[in-house]
């Protein structure tokens, strides 16, 4: 297709500039162009530019993609055929009615502290705390495993999906463990998931026509999400929906997949409504894109030093946020550097 040139007096922005308006990363608006979703503009000197007709239909995308769409559906949709809508629509409307059945339960409770204050019947203080924070997530605390030593380590978090980064010999294979012991309900999905080409996996899906039937969906889905299908794939969704577990913790999401697929699989795991709260162990930049994290996951950073683990927020200039960064590579230098173990050397 022939892309116009930039007329000088409308306002375009390059990619960089566009992603950030939009909220995603420069590699997702590729990739949409990439899919046929959007054709920018070039300057004469050859740069890719969003005016203001291609900021909308990028708006669009972004949009669509936040419903959970994947980009066959979303090509579908903007192309006249809004069935693939009803689903995704259908989604969203059962986490408002959660969202509100919450907020209802905390008006109710408010309201009844108030009438037993006008009856001279003083609320205890837990349970004001209960009413301004997380109402389904209770504190998580124990004692922090080696390498850090035994100290206590407490976790609070609303988030659904939460990463955890680290260097090498950080110690956060072993804190993923210990989540998932201290955790309620929790199952921690390790890289024996692997071994012998995912034989387990593969054998489970044999004897369970259910996991089967769900684990096809998934990949339906990831497929037309540009992912390829492999024995990591298939198990790594076998850990993730046969556990029954209300958490999952994944040890390093993406061994065994290829840069598409996991940026089709990070995508999966923000649309499926069906998932456990999970915590993800990863050092790739496709799983993690710092640039397009949303608001409601979390970064849990464990620093070389072996300091306690930490919450980061996902923004230039926050603490930790330039460790996490630097921790985090391309899915190809992650396959060169795989394998790779870092030894302590006492002289």
């Amino acid at each position: 297709m022939q892309r116009s040139i930039v007329s000088p007096s409308k306002r375009y922005l390059k990619s960089s500039d566009a992603a950030r308006q939009l909220g995603v990363s420069a590699k997702a608006l590729r990739l949409y162009e990439q899919r046929g979703l959007v054709t920018p503009d070039r300057t004469a000197a050859g740069w890719r530019s969003y005016g203001p007709e291609g900021m909308v239909r990028a708006a669009e995308i972004v949009a669509l993609r936040a419903f959970g769409l994947s980009l066959s559906e979303i090509e579908r949709v903007l192309s006249g055929d809004p069935r693939d809508l009803e689903p995704a629509l259908g989604a969203h409307q059962a986490a408002l009615e959660s969202r509100l059945r919450e907020i209802g339960g905390a008006i109710g409770r408010v309201r009844e502290l108030r009438a037993d204050l006008l009856q001279g019947k003083a609320p205890e203080m837990a349970e004001l705390s209960r009413l301004i924070g997380p109402q389904d997530v209770p504190m998580i605390g124990f004692d922090l495993p080696w390498p850090w030593g035994g100290e206590r380590f407490e976790l609070r978090t609303k988030a659904r999906l939460t990463y955890i980064i680290g260097p090498l010999g950080s110690g956060k294979t072993k804190l993923a463990m210990r989540l998932a012991e201290a955790l309620e309900d929790a199952e921690f999905v390790d890289l024996t998931r692997l071994e012998d080409g995912g034989v387990v996996a593969q054998a489970r899906l044999s004897a369970d026509a259910t996991l089967r039937k769900r684990v096809d969906a998934a990949l339906g889905w990831l497929i037309e999400d540009d992912a390829t299908v492999s024995p990591a794939l298939e198990a790594l969704l076998v850990g993730l929906l046969g556990s029954g577990a209300k958490t999952v913790v994944v040890d390093m999401v993406e061994d065994g997949l290829d840069h598409a697929t996991q940026q089709a699989v990070i995508a999966y795991l923000r649309r499926a409504s069906d998932l456990p709260k999970l915590f993800l162990m990863t050092r790739s930049s496709a799983i993690l894109d710092l640039a397009a994290m949303p608001s409601d996951e979390a970064i849990l950073f464990c620093p070389a030093n072996h300091s306690p683990p930490t919450l980061v927020a996902p923004y230039p200039g926050a603490p930790g946020f330039e460790a996490v960064a630097s921790c985090l590579a391309s899915p190809e230098v992650r396959a060169r550097t795989a394998g790779v173990v870092v030894r302590r050397v006492v002289f």
